[in-house]
């Protein structure tokens, strides 16, 4: 008897469905699972044949052909062990409807009592589910609360095999997951234990930060060590917008398919913060591998990326993100596949000026000679250095600064002023597609909404001859210096907003290493 049940394969961050075709016949006593199956689902005939039998059904002892179509699609993982099992007993008449099955999909790792174990991507797959339009989907109760966020279709959560076959042969109603989305979201939008009113000191550098928010540009911040940086790119999404339900739907999508979701947590509402090691490869930071899976900067998607202490990651880790840095995704091309991962991220870093990391210290003296220091800042490309738009000299705080008793203004504060800011772009760019932000105009864009008057286009000539900078960093200033114009609520761009731009090029000034 031949059967077909439905499942899901993930492929970056998209599900497609996959139609399971179970086939029982008297010829033999082979099983066979084809399809281009990888060894773990090549492995699920072992945990399907014991769940089948722990819970007193029989395994056919005849030949058993298991199809997973479209068979050029590689499959992998371990979820499909649910939808072969039920395919299983129902191509053998242990099942009364097995029609009822083409209305589900079905999804989930067996244990080998029968006990179903969670998977990832649950959300790829409920909005593919509702996409195809199935009735319901069946996942794991573990992945249920993250899968019924998609509205249009059902969502059921089974901890055992036995529930969903009592379900099918009407034995036992399951009632499907029910969420109030926007009241989840809402409930979670909570204050991070992190504020930018901890930190003592530093107004130039949360001025900076402000910058950076309110335009969605990336920034380095040079300094020695113990002066803050980390203490203040770790700050910065408490004053990012808060998230959007469309940009926490796709940020969830990513994180489910990672298997990365916090646990007892099916939405991701706050944006997310990624601090990779400098040891890690280039596969880790940006995707990849034979069969690609989602990198850092993924992970990042919507969010912020923090690199620290920059110079120590390898030249070829830090080279692969030109691209994606520019084009907000990443495309992982293999011989049989080409997959786009998302990666619309703004880039934190950090770095000593040196090796001993004294150099331009107000106080201490490096003990790097000059070859060193060039040598050492030589480690990050020109051409990564002018993707980002800030440069940040951060210096220590003074003791009296430390000790003083006065309140900062807090993340709340300062949010709402980068919101406004935010506000005034979205209306400036209403007209273009994948533009929200300054940091993201073209060129096209820019020569339009960035007109320079003739004492800002003096200004800036003399910095540029001066600084000697590239076309990409004169891009860059004027990018800035249009989000401090918003910053100040000015339809124009001024010469103080120019000029402020312009000294957030740290390392484009002479004595920064020869």
């Amino acid at each position: 008897m031949l059967v077909k049940t439905f499942g899901c394969a993930v492929f970056g961050v998209d599900a497609i469905t996959i139609t399971i075709e179970v086939n029982v016949d008297n010829n033999s006593q082979h099983y066979y699972i084809v399809g281009l199956p990888d060894n773990a689902v090549k492995e699920s005939l072992q945990r399907v044949e014991s769940a089948i039998k722990a819970n007193e059904w029989y395994m056919p002892r005849t030949k058993l052909v298991v199809n997973l179509a479209p068979a050029d699609i590689r499959k992998s993982g371990t979820a499909f062990d649910l939808p072969i099992a039920i395919g299983t007993l129902a191509a053998a008449d242990q099942l009364n409807d097995p029609e009822k099955l083409m209305e589900y999909i079905i999804m989930g790792e067996l244990s080998l009592d029968g006990t179903i174990r969670p998977v990832k991507g649950a959300l790829s797959m409920a909005l593919r589910a509702a996409k195809d339009g199935f009735k319901g989907l069946m996942v794991p109760a573990e992945n249920a609360v993250e899968a019924a966020v998609v509205e249009g279709i059902q969502v059921y959560g089974v901890s055992h095999i036995k529930e969903v076959v009592q379900f099918f042969e009407g034995a036992q109603t399951l009632q499907p997951v029910t969420v109030d989305v926007h009241q989840m979201f809402e409930q979670a939008q909570t204050i991070s234990e992190f504020d930018f009113t901890d930190v003592k000191g530093q107004e130039n550098i949360k001025r900076a930060m402000e910058i950076a928010a309110a335009g969605a540009h990336n920034v380095i911040l040079i300094g020695p060590p113990g002066a803050g940086k980390t203490m203040l790119a770790r700050r910065l999404p408490t004053i990012l917008p808060p998230m959007t339900m469309e940009e926490s739907l796709e940020t969830t999508k990513i994180h489910s398919v990672a298997g990365k979701l916090p646990e007892h947590s099916s939405l991701v509402s706050l944006r997310p913060f990624r601090s990779p090691h400098h040891s890690c490869s280039p596969s880790a930071l940006v995707g990849g591998g034979s069969i690609p899976q989602l990198g850092e900067i993924s992970l990042a998607h919507h969010g912020v990326l923090f690199l620290d202490e920059l110079p120590e990651f390898q030249r070829a880790v830090l080279e692969v993100m030109r691209q994606p840095m520019e084009e907000r995704k990443m495309t992982i091309s293999r011989a049989k596949v080409a997959l786009d991962f998302p990666a619309n991220f703004m880039l934190v870093a950090s770095m000593n000026p040196c090796p001993c990391g004294f150099y331009n210290h107000p106080e201490k003296t490096c003990v790097c000679p000059p070859q060193t220091v060039k040598k050492y800042l030589s480690k990050i490309s020109g051409p990564l250095l002018d993707r980002i738009d800030l440069h940040v000299e951060v210096t220590p705080v003074p003791f009296n600064e430390l000790s003083r008793q006065s309140v900062s203004e807090n993340s709340l504060m300062i949010r709402e002023r980068v919101i406004a800011a935010r506000q005034i772009q979205q209306q400036r760019y209403k007209e273009f597609t994948d533009v929200y932000a300054n940091a993201q105009m073209s060129s096209k864009i820019m020569k339009s909404m960035c007109v320079l008057n003739d004492a800002c286009s003096s200004l800036l000539k003399q910095a540029m001859d001066k600084l000697n900078l590239s076309a990409r960093a004169y891009d860059r200033i004027i990018k800035v210096s249009r989000t401090i114009a918003d910053l100040a609520g000015s339809e124009q761009i001024e010469a103080v907003h120019l000029a402020e731009a312009i000294q957030y090029r740290s390392l484009d000034r002479e004595g920064w290493g020869g």
